[in-house]
């Protein structure tokens, strides 16, 4: 059977459709700003690019080849950001579309140490980012907190400067270390210093897993570098123990079904194992992945899911309050969160659902 491609949305900034029933206030954990250029911003950045050439070059094939496929796309967006200018017109772009889909708290994340190629120091890549979201915070109303990634590809020197960073600026807005990158290409045991240091700092970590390999990469993940959220994760559906560790141990996953679709993790969406998880009590929520990369939203994201599962507005709901349950804040900002959320609606109350 053929792969799903995921549709493509318009390259401009997406509007909630009421139309839907799921225009509602939503959480997002997994968004990275790198993965999220968007049209408007690079339009800025580049006055002459057109729509066109924009898809070209920043936008992934609806189906790659496979995660390091779509990993390899990210970089002509790394390269354009490499200057305190491109970071604040790209996040600002990122931040008016979540306010644009309806998000009240966002956790964005990036890898300062990628964005030092054109004489930014880290520090400097750091201090920029957190200065506009704060900025973008004050002037959209959106909850935004800061994740730094270190990547599988890095040295152990270089996720233990990434995770000492994290710390520096976490007075700033920083709320967690993560680990992204080629899963199946570079093992873990270089950042297992550095996620040493987030515990004993306890800043909050997570790191992405059971993406390009499969429940193996699950476990070893949380043994060695113990997360509390682990992004993506879909493929431990594979080990029916590991699903009842992750649910008795209240592991979250950050699942990203569209991304998952293009990186070809699953054929169709109603082969995506985000229902059977769910239905077994992992805790788990719903993100973008990468909205410029993608081309999506979670307006995009929720209607796949609905149109493959049938899921309700109480469902949503209920992955959005475990999203403000994992969140890298603190409890004043959570439960404030939680009553954003509005009750579902009486249609919605299906019992056979619970």
């Amino acid at each position: 059977m053929a792969p799903e491609s995921p549709r493509s949305p318009a390259l401009l900034p997406h509007q909630a459709d009421p139309s839907t029933g799921l225009a509602h206030p939503r959480v997002e954990l997994h968004v990275h700003l790198d993965t999220s250029l968007l049209y408007p911003a690079a339009k800025q950045l580049i006055p002459d690019l057109t729509p066109e050439a924009f898809r070209e070059r920043w936008v992934a094939p609806p189906l790659c080849r496979d995660l390091t496929h779509f990993l390899d796309t990210v970089n002509p967006a790394i390269d354009l950001l490499q200057t305190e200018h491109a970071l604040e017109t790209a996040f600002r772009a990122l931040v008016s579309d979540l306010q644009r889909d309806q998000v009240i708290y966002a956790e964005i994340r990036f890898a300062p140490l990628l964005h030092t190629r054109r004489g930014l120091s880290p520090r400097q890549v750091a201090h920029t980012v957190c200065r506009c979201a704060r900025e973008q915070a004050a002037g959209t109303g959106v909850t935004l907190r800061l994740i730094f990634c270190t990547l599988r590809s890095f040295r152990a020197d270089e996720s233990l400067a990434t995770a000492r960073l994290a710390l520096d600026f976490r007075r700033d807005g920083v709320a967690g270390l993560d680990l992204a990158g080629d899963e199946a290409g570079y093992g873990l045991a270089p950042h297992v210093p550095a996620f040493r240091l987030a515990r004993e700092e306890n800043l909050p970590c997570t790191a992405h897993a059971g993406e390009a390999k499969g429940p193996e990469s699950v476990r070893e993940t949380l043994l060695l570098l113990q997360p509390q959220r682990i992004g993506h994760g879909v493929r431990s559906v594979e080990d029916p123990d590991l699903v009842r560790e992750l649910a008795d141990r209240r592991i979250h996953l950050e699942i990203c079904p569209g991304s998952n679709l293009q990186t070809r993790v699953v054929k169709r969406m109603q082969d995506h194992p985000i229902d059977q998880l769910y239905r077994a009590g992992i805790p788990l929520s719903i993100s973008t992945d990468g909205r410029g990369i993608s081309q999506t939203n979670l307006t995009r994201e929720y209607r796949l899911v609905r149109e493959a599962f049938g899921w309700t507005s109480r469902d949503f709901r209920q992955t959005n309050l475990m999203a403000i349950e994992a969140a890298f804040c603190d409890n004043d900002v959570k439960r404030h969160l939680a009553a954003l959320l509005p009750d579902p609606p009486a249609e919605a109350m299906d019992p056979h659902r619970a």
